[in-house]
């Protein structure tokens, strides 16, 4: 791949996964309806918990298409990328709620990594991504994250570091 649409597949995920969190920064409660609608399973446990919101998701499906087409990808590019980010979120939040941790709580790779791996599949579809480049770019997103989400904190985007 070159360097470039690596970073730019790089930007739009991390505009997808970006998104929520500064819709829920900006809006505040309003309109954070639960995408689960508060359903508990069996085990107790909420199917993926408060934080992941209808809002969220809808916002970055329709956002991140409109960031693709600014940085020189096609608006279907930047629909995959944010429709299989919120699904690796929600991925993520499933099995976290599966293994006890409450809502916005850390899982270091688990967190991390499905909002970025299945983005980068995904692109396979649509542009000329190897199998080098989803694993460099699944490395080089985790890394980010983990860096940009703590100084997201420390200016009082983020509510936790992580």
């Amino acid at each position: 791949m070159q360097p470039l649409l690596l970073l730019q597949l790089l930007t739009l995920i991390a505009v997808a996964n970006a998104i929520p969190v500064f819709a829920k920064k900006l809006l505040g409660p309003a309109t954070a309806w639960p995408l689960d609608g508060g359903v508990t399973l069996p085990d107790g446990g909420p199917l993926l918990g408060a934080s992941k919101t209808a809002r969220g998701v809808l916002l970055s499906v329709l956002l991140t298409p409109v960031v693709a087409l600014l940085i020189g990808l096609s608006w279907p590019v930047g629909l995959v990328v944010a429709g299989t980010a919120m699904a690796g979120d929600l991925v993520s939040s499933f099995l976290k709620r599966r293994i006890g941790l409450p809502p916005s709580s850390q899982a270091i790779g688990l967190d991390q990594i499905p909002e970025a791996l299945l983005p980068l599949l995904a692109a396979r579809w649509l542009l000329p991504v190897t199998a080098a480049d989803v694993l460099v770019g699944t490395a080089l997103f985790f890394v980010g994250s983990v860096v940009v989400s703590r100084l997201l904190f420390k200016l009082n985007v983020r509510d936790t570091p992580y």
